[in-house]
């Protein structure tokens, strides 16, 4: 089979503080912003954006003033009428939108990579939300072939374009980059260099592929988000009956099999995982879903198959 030509990735952006207490893209993208001030435009091979996404909240190091900013980008939301009382964050994501979209045209930029921390164990995470972008699974595999230090997973939310509601949906292709466990509030150098490598080495693929380089076909493994799983909770107060269980604790991505620990009650039992089908938890114990009633997602492992691609010539 012959290679599947695609556009030059002509424009990237990398965001950082879409939620305002995940330092480690607060940081990469003020050092980026200083090595551009330093450098110039030149520092880098691509034309890059870079953006502060939530200025407010990482001035207060909260998720969020009035909502939270990764929900707001779905193509209900950005295109709202804006009123008085309208969230910070729906207004600053349609600004968002104007800036690097807008979402689903022709003139949206090529490629976001939005930056984010999680508490839980998931090394670099990368989610996206289609399974035919040949370019953004292309560089997820790439990234995994590169990265050797930490381990480099795929989410897939195969949901449409416009219901989803992540910064990198405004763009052509693009994902998320998650790196953990780091606090909230906290930045750790490794867990800075892992997510900058993650930067780098998406850049350098661009760069390679918009200078002709052929990137082979083949496989790549991912994670395919399959349903959402709350912690045992009082049905009255709402209030939580159990915690992770401590041999579930930090097992990311690792598979699980009927009759394993998921949650220990205060009183000390154990409720256990019932279901035939072996899937696979992710954002374990994640602190900010909470709130969100999510105490981990489960999701089925599988192989999607991705063609040979270059760029197509003018």
């Amino acid at each position: 089979m012959g290679s599947t030509f695609l556009p030059t990735v002509g424009r990237m952006a990398v965001c950082g503080g879409t939620h305002g207490n995940e330092m480690s893209g607060v940081y990469i993208v003020g050092e980026m912003e200083r090595q551009r001030k330093v450098m110039g435009d030149g520092v880098w091979p691509i034309p890059v954006t870079t953006v502060l996404s939530n200025p407010r909240a990482v001035k207060e190091c909260r998720r969020y003033i009035d909502t939270d900013m990764n929900r707001c980008f779905s193509s209900a939301i950005l295109s709202s009428p804006i009123t008085d009382s309208s969230p910070y964050e729906v207004r600053r994501a349609q600004d968002l939108n104007a800036l690097l979209g807008p979402k689903g045209s022709a003139g949206a930029i090529d490629m976001i990579c939005d930056l984010h921390n999680t508490t839980s164990n998931m090394g670099l995470t990368l989610i996206h939300y289609t399974t035919n972008d040949w370019v953004t699974l292309h560089i997820c595999k790439y990234l995994q072939t590169k990265i050797t230090q930490v381990p480099v997973r795929v989410v897939t939310m195969d949901v449409p374009i416009s219901d989803a509601h992540s910064l990198e949906t405004v763009s052509k292709h693009g994902f998320s980059i998650e790196v953990g466990p780091q606090p909230h509030g906290v930045i750790r150098a490794d867990i800075y260099n892992f997510m900058k490598e993650g930067v780098d080495v998406t850049i350098d693929w661009i760069q390679k592929f918009n200078s002709g380089t052929v990137f082979e076909g083949g496989e790549v493994e991912v994670f395919m988000w399959h349903k959402s799983i709350d912690y045992p909770r009082d049905p009255e107060t709402r209030e939580l009956n159990a915690v992770i269980h401590p041999q579930l604790q930090d097992r990311d991505f690792c598979q699980l099999k009927k009759g394993d620990p998921l949650f220990l009650s205060f009183s000390g039992e154990t409720v256990k995982y019932e279901e035939e089908e072996s899937l696979y938890p992710f954002f374990i114990n994640e602190c900010a879903y909470y709130e969100k009633g999510i105490a981990f997602h489960l999701a089925k492992k599988i192989k999607l198959p991705i063609p040979t691609v270059q760029v197509q010539k003018d």
